[in-house]
């Protein structure tokens, strides 16, 4: 794919588009960045699409990446279509592009043969970007590229001297299962590239944490904190090392530390007011629910979907307060516009009956919404709930098909559940059911671009509408 690099001054295009009216009062591109960097979307999306509709490739990469972080699915098709667009002039945005198409929930054997297509020329053409998106579909899809030797092929990144060739290797590492195997060679990659990839603070804070060097652990932490402060690392960073402290699989979890790693950046990263909620939902002793709900408040008001989601579970669970399906069912609808899971404990809501009656309908629309978007735990859900009958009549068929589609992952329950059903069902059911799950593979590797992960009426006709006894 040719790439133009080249594009017209700012001054000349404005000019003849606005009359040659100067450069006074145009739209910024810098201060779009800042304006995004700092929270301000609106603000930086008004500046970025006057820009790209003058032509500035640039400016389309940044509108397009505001829409594809609002979550909104309409939004997100928006940013692909941007990202197409720009992709002749620009390897970054054909970097975008690619990392976009290869990490839709089921996309398909071509979007990932286009996708890789699409980063090695960003690559070829200078955009470091790509390498890493690249490298994953490598390491996770091998058989597309039978012919791509994944190590030879980093060792060759590496000797480019490709700075994000040493963090593909340690995703190789993480893939393959041999992390815990190189541990000196991931603290010694991390070591030297940390002033460059501010990643290896999550990465060395891991090697530390496996192997229980609190003193190196300390230290670490309060180089990230300085450079946090200089502002040479954002504060996200700073959450996804306070989850590595917090992950007991890891290690002895320091959670007293991760809690005020999280309480320093949350005024300013309003995502760690919820991160800070959900680390008291995994370690009591860490305050009250009063301290909780404080966190889950604050952000609420920073128009967090997360919030809405861990309130919604809390009332659906009554783990920290009584149990209240109605408050749960509002918070989780809150959250559903971006949060996957919502999806999903909405479903169970429906399923279970909770709210006085099971709504067969509502919980396998928001069951089949979290599966087509990659919650395997759904499918099981599914075929309990066509299995069990409780509120519908039971359908084996559809129970058969979605416990096939939940052994996805290893899952002993949706295993014991087939095999229940196995001697059940005709050679004709069993046929009816697969086809069912190549209908229902189909759609999701579709609902992305059509927009459509709710609709029952879906090709899968098996799928009819499921009314209450």
């Amino acid at each position: 794919m040719a790439v133009i690099t080249r594009q017209p001054t700012l001054c000349l295009v404005a000019a003849i588009a606005l009359g040659l009216a100067g450069c006074a009062g145009l739209p910024d591109q810098q201060l779009a960045r800042q304006a995004y960097a700092m929270g301000d979307t609106a603000t930086a999306e008004r500046h970025f699409r006057q820009l790209a509709e003058l032509g500035y490739s640039d400016a389309s990469v940044g509108l397009a990446d505001i829409q594809l972080a609002s979550g909104d699915p309409e939004k997100m098709r928006l940013a692909e279509q941007t990202y197409r667009q720009a992709a002749d002039q620009s390897p970054r945005a054909q970097a975008r592009l690619g990392r976009l198409l290869a990490s839709k929930p089921a996309a398909t054997e071509a979007e990932r043969r286009e996708a890789a297509e699409l980063l090695e020329n960003a690559l070829e053409h200078g955009e470091s970007s790509a390498l890493m998106p690249l490298a994953m579909l490598y390491l996770q899809y091998p058989q597309y590229w039978p012919q791509v030797n994944a190590q030879q092929r980093i060792d060759t990144w590496r000797r480019q001297g490709h700075a994000q060739a040493d963090l593909a290797q340690i995703l190789l590492y993480r893939t393959q299962g041999s992390y815990a195997e190189h541990l000196d060679e991931v603290e010694q990659i991390c070591r030297k590239g940390l002033s460059q990839m501010d990643i290896c603070y999550v990465e060395l804070a891991t090697v530390y944490q496996m192997r229980g060097q609190a003193e190196q652990q300390q230290a670490l932490i309060e180089q990230l904190r300085s450079a946090q402060r200089a502002g040479s690392v954002p504060p996200e960073r700073l959450d996804k090392v306070a989850q590595v402290l917090a992950d007991g699989e890891l290690g002895k979890p320091d959670e007293a530390t991760a809690q005020a790693l999280l309480e320093s950046i949350a005024e300013q990263y309003p995502a760690a007011w919820v991160s800070l909620a959900r680390l008291l939902y995994d370690y009591p002793a860490l305050g009250d629910s009063e301290q909780m709900f404080d966190y889950l408040k604050r952000g609420q008001q920073a128009a967090q979907p997360r919030a809405d989601l861990l309130l919604g579970r809390l009332y659906y669970e009554g783990k920290w307060l009584p149990q209240d399906p109605k408050a749960a069912e509002t918070h989780l609808l809150k959250a559903a516009t971006s949060e996957t899971s919502a999806h999903y404990f909405l479903g169970q809501l429906y399923r279970r009956g909770y709210l006085g009656q099971v709504y067969p309908q509502k919980a396998v629309d928001h069951l089949i919404t979290a599966a087509r978007r990659g919650q395997i735990s759904a499918d099981f859900a599914l075929a309990q709930l066509y299995s069990q009958g409780r509120g519908i009549r039971p359908n084996r068929v559809n129970a058969y098909a979605f416990a096939t589609l939940a052994m996805q992952v290893e899952n002993p329950h949706a295993v014991e559940l087939k095999n229940s059903l196995e001697g059940k069902l005709s050679a004709a059911e069993k046929q009816q059911a697969q086809q069912l799950v190549q209908r229902e593979l189909q759609q999701r590797n579709s609902a992305w671009q059509q927009g459509d992960a709710t609709a029952l009426t879906t090709p899968a006709q098996d799928l009819t509408r499921q009314d209450n006894l």
